[in-house]
């Protein structure tokens, strides 16, 4: 049983890595030609003709897709040589040092904090969309990025239940949310709560 749990996690650490490292080259890969594409506007120019570069590298780049998509079409085995040069630059790019490991535990929001803020942007409703939970967040700052699945698989890493259908206030159909019938009630509204003495004789 304890093999068992130790192999579980060690391809969930790997799992993570991998995850965790595909973002940071998707990221790295559409930053970089973003910058490519934006450098092509010239200065000493104005109106459109000042947008001619960046329109003329971005249909390059589209050029190029093509030009790429056909070759994998026809040497399918190329697919393989991608796939594993993806692997290997996100299993490079996924490792984590140990004080950087650090840094996001003690980064990470604890439990009661999240469950304060989900109950925050559930107002007086008995649930919320993980939709209305994110721009909640992003309006404060928080989860700037995320998407719906980011924050979905946050909710559930810190053990929060996460609804597969959840009826909410000012939607008409249900989806991905959380109930406040599952959620413990902040420390707050407890603080607030009067304790009514008992009367028994």
């Amino acid at each position: 049983m304890k093999r068992r749990l130790a192999l579980w996690a060690a391809r969930t650490t790997a799992a993570d890595r991998l995850a965790r490292g595909s973002g940071i080259v998707w990221r790295h890969r559409a930053d970089a030609l973003a910058a490519w594409v934006r450098a092509g506007r010239r200065d000493d120019l104005t109106g459109w003709r000042a947008a001619l570069g960046p329109i003329a590298r971005l249909v390059l780049l589209g050029v190029l897709a093509y030009v790429v998509w056909a070759v994998v079409r026809a040497l399918p085995w190329l697919m393989w040589l991608v796939t594993g040069w993806w692997i290997r630059a996100a299993w490079k790019a996924g490792k984590t040092t140990p004080a950087e490991a650090t840094e996001e535990a003690s980064a990470a929001p604890s439990v009661d904090a999240v469950q304060a803020l989900l109950l925050e942007a559930m107002g007086d409703a008995d649930a919320v969309h993980l939709s209305t939970v994110l721009a909640y967040l992003q309006g404060k700052g928080h989860g700037v990025g995320w998407k719906v699945g980011d924050l979905r698989a946050r909710l559930e890493a810190l053990g929060i239940p996460v609804q597969l259908k959840v009826k909410a206030p000012g939607s008409k159909s249900p989806t991905r949310g959380v109930r406040r019938v599952d959620l413990p009630p902040s420390p707050a509204a407890a603080e607030e709560t009067p304790t009514t003495p008992s009367t028994a004789a």
